[in-house]
Parts: C-alpha cells; structure tokens; sequence
C-alpha cells in the first residue's frame, strides 16, 4: 500500500469504499493531496466504532464509518453518498442541519441534540428518525475549521419503546375504567381510595369527586362492620380473600338495598414485598341470587308442566340417580314400565342394562360438571319384555341446582327417532351400492407380485389399453404399451418408490388401435420380513381429456405472452383484486428492472413518487367498481430519467358478468406532452390502437375460460358413462366376488368418490358469491377426515401424525370449510421442518362470546377450531401478512406453493362470520386459532 494511504488501512467496508473512489472526481482532489488534518480526521472515523459522519470543506463533501452505515438503511444513500456534496444527499433534511454546520464552521462552537426527529429517505422512502448526536468543528492546519464531525447515535428504537410504553400504561388505565367488573384501588392502613372505575361508582352510587383520596368507610359506612376487618386483614397479612355471592347492605338509589357480590381483596406490594395497599375488585350478582331464589318456589309449577309435557321427561336425583319423577310419556312409550316399578328406584336398578353403556358415565359427568349434554341418533340397548331392542334416540342432560348453586338433579329429555335412522340408513345402503356401481368403470385396479411377475386385473384395464377383453394379459403386456420416450418415467417412478413405498406417475401408452393415450398410475409397494419388495397394489386410470385440456391451456397461455411481449407498450396483468400478477418483456427493458427486483420491492417503484398516492387511489376505485382504469403519469425510465405514460386497464368479465381479472397498456407519451396542440389527436390515435391489440387479449383471454369451463364439465363425461356399468354389478352374486375383489372395488369407491366430489366442489367453488352459499349442518370428524385422505401418500412419505378426536358438528358451508382444512393441513406437511416428522393438531371447543375480542356476536355461543403444527414456524412480524394475498414468506425454491393459501383460509372465515388469529415461533411450529359463531343461533 502506499504510504500516502496508511491512514485508510483497515477501515471496514466503508475503508474499502474510500480506497477504491477515484477522488481526482470531487472537489477534495486525490487522496494524495489531502490535507494531514483531514487524513488525521478520517483515520480515527473510519477506525472508531462510534458512528461518525464528517463534512469537508465548502462543498460539505461526506464520509463515514461502518458503524454509522446502518442508519442509512436499505435501498437509500449508501453507497452513493460518500464523496458526495451533503446538500445534494441530505435535501430532506438541510434546512435544518445546515444552520447547525454553518454555526461550527464560522463560529467553532460545537452543537448538541438529544433525541431529535430528523426524518430522512431510507429502505425506500422516507422514514422518522431520531437522534442524539454532536456536531464538532475539525481545523485545518491553519487552524481554521474546515470540516464538522459528526458524533451520532440514532435513538429511534428507545423513543419508540417509550411511546409504546406510555400508550401502553394509558391504555390499561383506561380498560380499568371500562371493565365491567368493579375495581377499587385502597391506599395505606386508612384504605384512602386512590382509584375507582365507573363500574364501581354505579355499584355504590357515587361520584368520583365523593370518594377520591378519602377513607372508603367515609362513603359506604353501612359496609364498615362487615368488610372492615377483612380488609384490615389483607393489608396486615397480605393474604388475598375471595368470597362468592358475599352479601352486604347498600345505601343506594335512595333505599337499603341487600345485594350480592363475588369479590376479591387483593393486597398490593412494592418491589420489597411491603404491603402499601388494597385492591377491591367485585362483580355484582344480585340479580342472579334472587333469580335462584325464586327457582325453589317455581319448582312445584315446573313438576306439574314436565309431567302434562307430551315429550318424554323425567328428573334423577343424586349420585345413584333416583327416578324422582317421570311423566306418562316416558314411561309408557319409552321405558315401556309402570310407575311403581321405576320411581324412587335407582336408574340401573331399574335398567342394568345400561351399566355397560356410555349413559351412567355421561349423567356423572352432568352431575359434577355442571355441563348439558345433548346427542342425536344416539344408541341404546333397553330390555324390552325380556328381550334387548335397540333404540336410536335424541337426547338431552340437563343439570338441576340447588340454592348453594350446586348441581343435585339431571333432567332428561328423550325423543325416539328409531324409525326416522333405520329409514334414512336404508337409503344410505342403497346409494352406497349404486356409487359402487358407477365408480367401476372409472379406475382399473391392478395387483402385481414382483417376485414371480404374476398380475392381477379388473376387466377395466382391458378398455384403458384396447386389449380384447376374452384375452389373458400378463405384466409385459402392459409396460409394452408405455411409449419409448417415457419409459425412464416409469423406471425413476419405480425407483423413489423403492426408497418411498409410494409409486406415481403420468406417462404415455400406445394403445392396440394405434392410438396416444394419458395413463396416471398410482400404487404402493408392500415389503416382505426381509425388507424386499414382494408386491404391488394399485389404480390406472385414463386421463387423456384432462391431459389434453392441461396442454391446450399451457399453448394458449404461451400464445398469450408471445402477443404481449411482442407489442411496444407495456402490458400488465392483475388478479380480480388488483394484484399485479404479470408484466411483459417491454416493461423490464423500458425500466432496466428485473423481474426479481419488482417482486421484492413492488412496482410503484418505477412510478414517480408524486403520482403513487393518486395512481393506487384510482387504481383501488377501478377494482371496486369494474370500470375502466385511465391515468396519466410518470415512469422512471433504465437511464433514470421519468417520462410521461397513459395508463389503461379493462375488467375481463366471466360469462356471469363477474370480473376475473384485468388488462392493462402504458404508452410512453413524452413527445406528445410536449406538443399540446397535438396531444389529444395523438393519445386519440394510440388508444385506439391500444384498444384493438386490447381486444385481441381479451378474445384470448375469453377463449381460455371458455376452454377452462367446457373442459371443467368434460371432466365429468367419465363419470356419466359410469350409469352404463351399473347393471353389470347387479347381476353378480355377492357369492361370485372373491375377497381381493370386495377389497379393490372399496378402494375403488374411495378414490372415485374422491375425484367426484373433487370435481363438484370445484364447480360449486368457482360459482360461489355472497348469494348462494349454502350452510348445512356438517360432521367436521368426516371433514378431516377426507383431508386426512387428500395427504395420505404424503402423510406416509413424512411419517406425519394427524391427532383429532370428536370435533362435534356444526353449521358450516361445507365445501368451503374443506377448503379450508385442506389448506391449514397441507401448509403444515409442507412446511414440516427436514428430518422431523410432521405432527399436525386439530381440536374444536365451544366458547361464549363475550370472552372473545374480535365477536361480532357476543351474546352467542363460538366454535373455536385450533389447528398447530411443529413445523418451521415464522416471526410474529408477519402474523398479518401471511393472510394477504400472493404473499410469501419463503422463495419458490424453497417450498412450492402461489402464497394464497391462507387468504382463501381468511375469506372463507369471513364467510362464517367468524375472525382468524396466529401465534408462532420460527423453528417450533405455528397454532392457527379460527373462530367462528354456532350460526344455528344466527339468522343467516
């Protein structure tokens, strides 16, 4: 190094930075003529590990050190504002930090902030900053001040933390004054009240201006003898006291008043465990205690109801459960039994029968919990004359309390719907066997032994591959059809599926006609006790229409980018929701922006930053509305320079009239700006054109729905030829189906069913509005499930672990909840951490309303669906924007995906009327609570 350079030795980043700057450019000249006051100056900023920043000379030229290069953010003056003169690079802020250099280099006095806002242009725009920092003046070697340095230490994150702290403290004093319970703050052994919120002021019937900073016996004398010397107890001992429905006499609203209340005395202690206080929280249930008094009086009405009620009713009394009373229509139409033979008898006295069953468990668990319990089409065995019957029954448990609010008695309501489920299973019966029928000519399955080569067939594979159906095929037959060119398909399928046990793959076959056909193989391969490959179970089946409808698409597609990137303006797409989604070849060469840098930064970068407030305001108006978007702006251009464009975008409507998606031009309409006079004839000129390349796209566009939609129906052309299959099966005798074959068409019902019920809730989804959504009661055990089934070659490759247990029902639309399911579950295999099982959690509670934030509907009862995984988790700094559309927190790289999982998981919470919420940890998994009201309350 030379010599004349030792002082920028070492230095970090920015010491690199200074050594490698051609300085002969700038008004300070090559280092080599630098003065010694500034090498001295620059050696010790670029060497300290305070942030520093140095002006020099009258142009203010910049330098820093490595440790004040943080402050300059991402995407703002770094790099380019070393050497730089500081008017030019800190415009945003010189009017305030010129004066202060001005007053050190003219007067040599030396400046001091604290925690000064000084905003300033970083990480993409503009951002608050605070500062503590010190301008001294740096002389030259006539001792004149030549330079300011500049001692800094940006303090935003601690003015932000305090902010957030004092926010916090007001905001929890001010939920203090609006809970609704009672709270009362006591100071010293005189119990001075020092806070009362309004709750308690009301309980009292006081004013604030009353009680504050006096004795609280001042203004409830009447309370003195009763609540004295508990208190005077907490604050001497500093044991809490807790006491429910506590009663006590009140001078209130004009009157004595015997009142009610669960209440804690809670002692308040400083940091040395010294008892300074009292805190007196309460919550009245005077209403709730005379209410219960008056049960006792209404019980004899109550028994003459239940026993004229034409439901069948009766009443157990303690742990054995005493038949204390029963009305004629239990008796006789559902125990079928006199009256002397069953009141004042234990229960399983009366019906041992029971003893094995889940009912004495499920009264026990009414009698000490205190909890209903209801069940429909509930089983039962009953000795009837002798002879157990079963019974299906709908149901309900219903505690009965005594005045010290404890549980003593059970109501019990009984409906006998047997009849109503041996009719409805009848159906179901016969459904199932007409779905067996038609899910047999959909899929072949086949059976192969690797050792001996020995295949197993239905008569279905004869079709998919054109043999006659009189001739005996063997193994060889079939991979002879496979097509030369994807032959190494099937050999890399077999292959994984040797490390996997899971055999996939898509390939083509020369069928006997000589014609080209899609196959889509699936199956599983079974090990003997020496870990080698003994046989093969599984399904083939033709997809050739869905093959060719996938190609056409991608042609068309193809077609499509090739019309765009061959036009000079710049074209661009958006989702239904205004998400930019696409951008020609000409959009990247007009502003010298990859692909990859409009990803991560976003697109309004190009725009000029006066017009990107109007531009989304106008664009966001088009979205909501469908009209025509139209805007005149600048673009920021590959050479930096910002030239005037017309924008324009039309809504591609659906053939129901709902928008899709949007079509969007911008015309660089610089030289015509220029020119009014000819302005409107030219933008005139081009938007005509624009329109005719426009409708082009459109026509394309078009096309490609209308494809998507007629080949969404031919899918189900398969199905329909199934009807023709039926007969076949009803002819056969259940005595002429072997076992393998009982358990091929099983597995064949499962997986046809599947892809029927795929197809239709595609269709159903993909018509979906705010108008016909359709809310059923569903089973959501069955719901899981289905999902369960979706993964199950991947829940076997991951050796993943699904853990649910009796989610109940509940009022749902049902597709979309599977949707739903099948997103959360899917996102959890997929983001499964490498080498560690997946475990994947779902439960389902019911919670009140008013314990939940975010209820619209407090008064109603809440389903609350968890969902939590052990995956690789995210930082809670994204919790929101996961749930944004096109949003990833990972690169396609890493895990595949299109980042809309989770808002469709959002909107379709929102269409339950419920809230979403998250809670994660990066590296230990992710919880998914989902809230949504029991809509049976609801009008919907």
């Amino acid at each position: 190094m030379n010599k004349n350079r030792d002082f920028l030795a070492n230095g970090g980043e920015m010491g690199q930075l200074t050594r490698d700057k051609d300085w002969s450019k700038t008004s300070v000249g090559s280092i080599e003529f630098w003065p010694q006051s500034l090498r001295t100056t620059l050696g010790i900023v670029l060497n300290s590990k305070f942030p520093m920043f140095l002006f020099w000379g009258p142009d203010h030229i910049c330098f820093y050190n490595d440790a004040y290069r943080p402050s300059l953010g991402n995407n703002g003056k770094h790099p380019s504002i070393l050497g730089e003169k500081g008017a030019e690079y800190w415009s945003e802020i010189w009017d305030f930090i010129k004066p202060l250099i001005d007053q050190v280099l003219q007067k040599g006095e030396a400046t001091w902030h604290e925690d000064q806002l000084l905003p300033i242009y970083r990480n993409g725009q503009m951002e608050d900053v605070y500062w503590t920092f010190s301008y001294s003046p740096v002389n030259d070697e006539n001792g004149k001040p030549n330079g300011v340095l500049v001692v800094c230490n940006e303090t935003t994150d601690q003015i932000i933390t305090r902010k957030k702290l004092e926010e916090s403290e007001k905001r929890f004093r001010n939920t203090i004054k609006q809970l609704p319970l009672g709270i009362c703050v006591l100071k010293g052994a005189d119990l001075i009240v020092e806070t009362a919120n309004t709750t308690y002021l009301h309980i009292i019937d006081k004013e604030e201006n009353a009680i504050l900073d006096k004795p609280i016996f001042d203004s409830v004398p009447e309370t003195r003898e009763t609540a004295y010397p508990i208190l005077k107890n907490v604050f001497e001992t500093g044991i809490s006291y807790y006491a429910d429905e506590f009663a006590v006499t009140l001078n209130r609203y004009n009157k004595q008043d015997l009142a009610y209340f669960n209440l804690v005395f809670y002692p308040i202690k400083e940091e040395n465990d010294v008892i300074t206080g009292v805190i007196v929280v309460a919550y009245e249930v005077t209403e709730e205690v005379k209410a219960r008094h008056l049960l006792a009086e209404r019980e004899k009405a109550f028994r003459n109801i239940v026993m004229e009620s034409p439901i069948a009713m009766a009443i157990f009394r303690g742990k054995d459960f005493i038949i204390e009373m029963a009305n004629l229509t239990m008796m006789h139409n559902i125990w079928q039994k006199k009256e002397k033979d069953c009141i004042g008898k234990p229960l399983l006295e009366v019906f041992p029968e029971l003893e094995n069953q889940k009912y004495p468990g499920l009264l026990h668990e009414v009698l000490n919990n205190g909890k209903t319990i209801r069940e429909n089409e509930a089983v039962a065995y009953v000795d009837i004359h002798g002879k157990l019957k079963k019974f299906y029954l709908d149901f309900e448990y219903t505690p009965l309390y005594e005045k010290n609010g404890n549980a003593s008695g059970i109501m019990c309501t009984v409906f006998d719907v047997t009849s109503k489920v041996k009719a409805r299973k009848k159906v179901e019966t016969a459904e199932e066997r007409v779905r067996l029928a038609a899910e047999i000519g959909e899929i072949a399955m086949w059976d192969l032994n690797l050792k001996n080569k020995e295949l197993v067939y239905s008569d279905t594979i004869l079709d998919i591959f054109g043999f006659d159906k009189n001739r005996k095929i063997i193994h060889q037959d079939i991979r002879s059809r496979i097509l030369p060119e994807d032959e190494h398909i099937v050999v890399d399928a077999f292959a994984k599926a040797l490390k996997t046990g899971i055999y996939k793959y898509e390939a083509r076959i020369l069928k006997l006609d000589n014609s080209i056909a899609w196959i889509k193989v699936h199956g599983k391969i079974f090990f003997d006790d020496d870990q080698n490959p003994s046989k093969m179970i599984g399904t083939v089946m033709d997809f050739t229409i869905e093959k060719e409808s996938q190609q056409v698409l991608m042609k068309s597609e193809k077609k499509f980018r090739l019309l765009a990137d061959s036009m000079p303006q710049l074209i661009w797409t958006s989702d239904a929701l205004g998400n930019l989604n696409y951008f020609n070849q000409t959009v990247y060469n007009y502003s010298g922006i990859s692909a990859e840098e409009i990803e991560k930064n976003g697109w309004l970068q190009i725009v000029h930053p006066d017009d990107r407030e109007e531009n989304l305001k106008l664009w966001m108006e088009a979205v909501k509305t469908g009209n025509d978007f139209l805007f005149i702006h600048r673009f920021k251009r590959y050479d930096g320079e910002y030239r005037w464009q017309l924008s324009r975008a039309i809504a591609q409507l659906d053939e129901f009239g709902k928008v899709q998606m949007w079509v969007g031009t911008s015309t660089d309409i610089e030289d015509q700006k220029n020119f009014t006079n000819q302005l409107e004839d030219q933008i005139f000129e081009r938007t005509t054109q624009l329109e005719l390349k426009n409708r082009d796209l459109v026509n394309m566009n078009i096309e490609l729905q209308s494809f998507a939609y007629i080949s969404s129906h031919d899918l189900q052309e398969p199905l329909r030829k199934i009807q023709t299959f039926a007969s076949r099966l009803s002819d056969l005798d259940e005595q002429n189906i072997s076992a393998a074959a009982k358990i091929y068409l099983t597995r064949i019902e499962f997986s046809a069913k599947k892809m029927q019920d795929l197809i239709q809730d595609l269709l159903a989804y993909s018509r979906a509005n705010s108008a016909d959504r359709i809310f059923t009661t569903v089973k959501i055990d069955e719901i899981v499930e289905e999902v369960i089934s979706d993964f199950s070659d991947r829940i076997e490759e991951k050796k993943a672990v699904v853990e649910y247990d009796n989610l109940g029902e509940a009022i749902l639309i049902q597709f979309q909840f599977r949707q739903l399911l099948h997103n959360l579950v899917e996102n959890a295999l997929k983001f499964s951490r490498p080498g560690i099982p997946p475990i994947v959690k779902i439960a389902v509670t019911q919670v009140d309303g008013k314990s939940l934030q975010n209820a619209e509907f407090k008064d109603k009862t809440y389903y609350h669906l968890q969902v939590s995984d052990n995956g690789i988790g995210f930082e809670l700094v994204y919790k929101e924007k996961i749930f944004e559309v096109f949003q990833r927190l990972n690169t396609e790289s890493e895990y595949r995906g299109t980042g809309i999982g989770l808002a469709i998981v959002k909107k379709i919470v929102e269409n339950h009327k419920g809230f979403i919420d998250v809670t994660s940890e990066k590296g230990k998994g992710s919880v998914f609570n989902i809230y949504f009201p029991d809509l049976s309350e609801i009008s919907i």
